[in-house]
């Protein structure tokens, strides 16, 4: 089976062509392509289909198998591949993931797709829309203790759930693996489990963070969970309404005016790493 290894700000999924290729067990093909040591190795697998409702279809799968709503940064490699690979000649595109469709913006260098912009649709802030059990409508600045820690947590959905929480210490200091295994396996709070980023604003226009995702551990990168965190941040007056998110792999821009009702913009990388064949 053909594939190709890409990543956005080193979220790196490895990606099958479904035009080309058929893969009959989705969810062991993406446990064999993500093991860093007898596979391929990536956060998950990106299956590329022919849309229903969009233009293409992305399946998202994590490292563990299991089934991903979105991904951010799997969508923005998700458009180069079809631009690169001459599916499309158009430089938006729209994509469906799990019925949710996403608009594509691509910018092309020398007839490549280095980078693209992402309209995210609006967040989800209701706690049972998630999801995340709280006695409050909305979880904003709720305080939650966790592996003897007390945290200040806001959660968002941006297609998945995610728990963002604001600390003091720079995350290239914190603990994220042990904080963030606790955080997604707690499913009293999070009965779908969840994605955990730990941030520090570092001032109005800029954030550092670091995530721990659901189904996979630390990635280097999380599309969902950056916007996420900025929707975070602007519901708490943290920052103003365009914001950098540095990561371990990169950055990304995130634009959201603050109205529940207005699509939050992502803006990043893609990457094509290299292409190869397996078997599985």
């Amino acid at each position: 089976m053909k594939f190709t290894k890409m990543h956005g700000c080193g979220n790196d999924y490895v990606y099958i062509d479904c035009f080309k290729e058929n893969v009959e067990d989705e969810e062991k093909a993406a446990i064999i392509l993500s093991d860093r040591h007898f596979g391929v190795g990536g956060d998950g697998m990106i299956l590329i289909k022919k849309g229903t409702q969009a233009d293409f279809e992305m399946v998202m799968y994590n490292a563990d198998g299991s089934r991903g709503a979105m991904c951010g940064n799997g969508i923005r490699c998700v458009a180069k591949y079809v631009y690169d690979n001459k599916l499309t000649d158009k430089t938006s595109v729209s994509i469906e993931s799990m019925g949710a469709v996403k608009y594509i913006d691509l910018t092309v260098e020398n007839g490549v797709a280095v980078s693209a912009r992402v309209d995210m649709g609006a967040p989800i802030l209701k706690s049972a829309d998630i999801p995340v059990n709280s006695d409050n409508e909305k979880v904003v600045n709720e305080k939650i203790t966790i592996g003897g820690r007390d945290f200040n947590m806001t959660c968002v959905s941006m297609g998945n759930p995610h728990a963002v929480m604001f600390i003091d210490e720079s995350p290239k200091d914190f603990d994220l693996n042990y904080y963030g295994a606790l955080f997604e396996s707690n499913t009293d709070v999070f009965p779908d489990r969840v994605n955990a980023e730990f941030a520090k604003v570092v001032d109005r226009k800029n954030i550092e963070m670091r995530v721990y995702e659901r189904g996979t551990g630390e990635t280097l990168a999380c599309g969902t969970g950056t916007c996420a965190t900025v929707v975070a941040a602007i519901l708490n007056g943290l920052v103003d309404n365009d914001v950098t998110v540095h990561l371990i792999g990169g950055d990304l821009q995130i634009s959201w005016s603050g109205n529940e009702s207005d699509s939050v913009f992502m803006t990043g990388p893609a990457a094509t790493v290299f292409t190869g064949e397996i078997n599985i």
